[in-house]
């Protein structure tokens, strides 16, 4: 079911700006990351990059560490109390975000 169709033109330099209407569906704001997914048939889905169907590149690679080490060394794994994390807000305490 399509919702919205638009369009917008390659430059000569192969970029083009997302529509407006399209900017607003998705929730992109500037400096947002947006994926391509290409079917077989030549159809291109866009989307907000970490939205709801984006897989993390770092998420399979940190389980399969989780899982190698719980099968080598299950008593490894402890659970995370709250004294650790007030030993790991020390170590930033005072340190400015943006």
């Amino acid at each position: 079911m399509t919702i919205l169709e638009t369009e917008s033109t390659l430059t000569a330099r192969y970029q083009t700006t997302i529509p407006d209407a399209v900017r607003k569906i998705l929730g992109l704001r500037k400096h947002d990351r947006v994926v391509y997914r290409v079917s077989d048939s030549g159809e291109v889905l866009l989307a907000k990059a970490g939205a709801a169907g984006t897989e993390d590149p770092a998420l399979a690679p940190f389980l399969a560490l989780l899982d190698a080490r719980m099968s080598q060394k299950p008593s490894s794994i402890v659970p995370y109390t709250d004294s650790d994390a007030a030993d790991d807000l020390a170590l930033v305490k005072g340190v400015a975000l943006d």
